[in-house]
């Protein structure tokens, strides 16, 4: 098998309508695009990752800390969106072609490196599969209830069916013994189908849902979603980032970056 050129990119912007400047606020004093930015630079998968943003703010931090930045527009209302504009700057400015590429929230300060692995091996295994997304368990009624959480129901075979903010599935007749899944947003995808995604249509369920993902469905491709073992936590609010602080007091990748 031909080794694979995969890259990583973490969208990250201040403007965030639920959590202005998100990505500097400190979680065990370290701004959050950091925690993500160093833990997914142990990927063994990963040749390279970059933060790309339209914000001066956020570049003049990660480059201090060593980090690589590629500056997109400030129009963008997607990640993905940013995250294409990102690769195709990456690929001018390095004279290479890129295989896969992993998207990376960056909101997922308690990501593991092993989730990109886990997340991008069925790309490298299967020529079928276009895109991938992790997802993991809801622990509560409360999360599945949650809007900043998005839901996702599978097929047998773990492809989406639907993405949503509303509890799915529902709970009207199962009750909590409801299999009940969240998106955990480390999505890569063959170079042509980022690509291609981004010159899709915005769809009405993507709009509705605010979630990307819902338009490669709605166009009628398939997301391989796969389960991670992982337990993390992405911020939304502040409230959000207090949890993860006090689940990071422990963390054992932190002293491999914290300075």
């Amino acid at each position: 098998m031909a080794t694979k050129h995969i890259i990583g990119i973490i969208p990250a912007r201040m403007g965030s309508s639920r959590f202005y400047g998100k990505p500097l606020e400190k979680i065990r004093g370290i701004p959050m695009v950091a925690h993500v930015y160093f833990r997914s630079k142990m990927s063994k998968l990963l040749s390279e990752v970059y933060v790309a943003t339209c914000d001066q703010e956020i570049a003049h931090y990660v480059e201090g800390v060593g980090g690589k930045v590629i500056m997109t527009a400030d129009t963008h209302e997607r990640a993905s969106d940013r995250t294409a504009e990102a690769l195709i700057k990456v690929e001018k400015a390095k004279g290479i072609q890129v295989d896969i590429v992993v998207m990376i929230q960056g909101d997922e300060p308690m990501l593991r490196p092993e989730m990109i692995d886990e997340a991008v091996q069925p790309i490298i295994e299967d020529d079928s599969i276009l895109v991938t997304n992790l997802m993991a368990p809801l622990k509560s009624a409360k999360e599945h209830d949650d809007k900043n959480e998005v839901k996702v129901v599978v097929d047998r075979q773990h492809f989406a069916l639907y993405f949503s903010r509303e509890p799915i599935p529902s709970r009207w007749k199962m009750g909590e013994d409801v299999i009940k899944q969240k998106q955990v947003c480390v999505i890569p995808f063959r170079r042509e189908f980022l690509l291609k995604f981004n010159e899709l249509d915005p769809t009405p369920l993507e709009v509705a849902e605010s979630v990307d993902m819902m338009r490669v469905l709605e166009h009628g491709y398939k997301i391989k979603m796969i389960k991670t073992k992982h337990d993390v936590y992405s911020v939304d609010t502040e409230q959000d980032r207090q949890r993860v602080e006090k689940l990071m007091e422990d963390d054992n990748l932190m002293p491999y970056y914290k300075s």
